[in-house]
């Protein structure tokens, strides 16, 4: 027994074991997927049926057209200038506000359709639109 030298076996560990850890956390990851599923149905109950839709309220659409002479015409009715205004604010204080899509004639000043860009901005109009033609040939 001369090759066996005596060491020292009562040295401190200086490292936690983590096996032991490990093990517990994955048997407790394995049981919470499979009670997991089972716990969400757990009690059956039968719900009532209900039609739950949102009632949608679509805005009216004012057309506000400004033809080749400066004219304009609302809703397919020729306005004077001084009524434009007043017809704009009127349409303003309807809820739901409605849209209001200007029609302006290719030939007419940019002036023209300006001022009734700016009626509509001070009558409280939100949503202004344009409304254009497709170029000829293209869908």
């Amino acid at each position: 027994m001369a090759g066996f030298i005596a060491q020292d076996h009562d040295e401190v560990m200086s490292e936690i074991n983590m096996v032991p850890f490990i093990d517990v956390m994955l048997v407790l990851l394995v049981i919470f997927i499979i009670t997991v599923p089972v716990m969400k149905h757990a009690v059956n109950v039968q719900l009532p049926r209900a039609a739950n839709e949102k009632e949608v309220i679509q805005p009216q659409t004012l057309r506000l057209t400004v033809q080749a002479d400066g004219s304009y015409w609302l809703d397919e009715q020729k306005l004077a200038d001084d009524q434009l205004g007043a017809r704009l604010q009127a349409a303003a204080a309807r809820q739901p506000q409605p849209d209001l899509h200007i029609r302006g004639d290719r030939d007419v000043r940019y002036e023209r359709v300006a001022q009734a860009m700016a009626e509509a901005q001070q009558a409280g109009l939100s949503k202004i639109g344009f409304v254009t033609e497709p170029p000829h040939g293209k869908p």
